[in-house]
C-alpha cells in the first residue's frame, strides 16, 4: 500500500472552505456547500468530508472533538526561517488562531503551530532551505 492522501471530517464546510483556501492558500474550487472537497496539494490527496454526508455514507455516527485537538497535525513546509515567521504573522492577522509563535528548535528546525478553524493543529515548518533539499 501507498499513502495517497488523507481527509478531515469538518462540521461548517463554508467555514473550512475559505480557511483552507483563502488563508493556506490550497487550491479549493468547491461552493462552500459541498458536502466533499477533493483536491491534491503538492502531490498529496486532501479531502475535507462533511461529517453528516460521511455518516451517511457510511451507515455509521461518530464523536467528534470540539475545541484545539490533537488527534493529528498538518505539517506545512516553507524554504526559509523568514517564510515561517511571516506565514505565522500574515494567517494570525487573517483570523487564524496561534497555538506555538515561532520557535528554532534544539535540532534546527523553525517551527510554529496554528490551527484551523475546527480545532485541528497545523504546523508549519522550515529547515532553512529548499523543499527538495530539506531532508539532506
Amino acid at each position: 500500500m501507498r499513502l495517497d492522501g488523507f481527509g478531515l471530517l469538518v462540521n461548517d464546510m463554508g467555514r473550512m472552505i475559505r480557511f483552507y483556501r483563502d488563508v493556506l492558500g490550497f487550491e479549493i474550487r468547491e461552493n462552500e456547500d459541498a458536502e466533499n472537497v477533493y483536491l491534491v496539494k503538492d502531490g498529496t490527496l486532501f479531502l475535507l468530508y462533511g461529517r453528516k454526508a460521511f455518516e451517511k455514507l457510511t451507515s455509521h455516527e461518530y464523536e467528534y472533538v470540539k475545541g484545539l485537538n490533537g488527534h493529528f497535525e498538518l505539517a506545512l513546509y516553507v524554504d526559509t526561517f523568514d517564510e515561517v515567521d511571516e506565514s505565522y504573522k500574515r494567517i494570525v492577522e487573517s483570523g487564524g488562531t496561534g497555538v506555538m509563535k515561532p520557535t528554532t528548535e534544539p535540532w534546527g528546525q523553525r517551527t510554529c503551530y496554528i490551527r484551523d478553524p475546527e480545532g485541528n493543529l497545523i504546523e508549519i515548518g522550515s529547515w532553512n532551505r529548499p523543499y527538495e533539499k530539506k531532508d539532506q
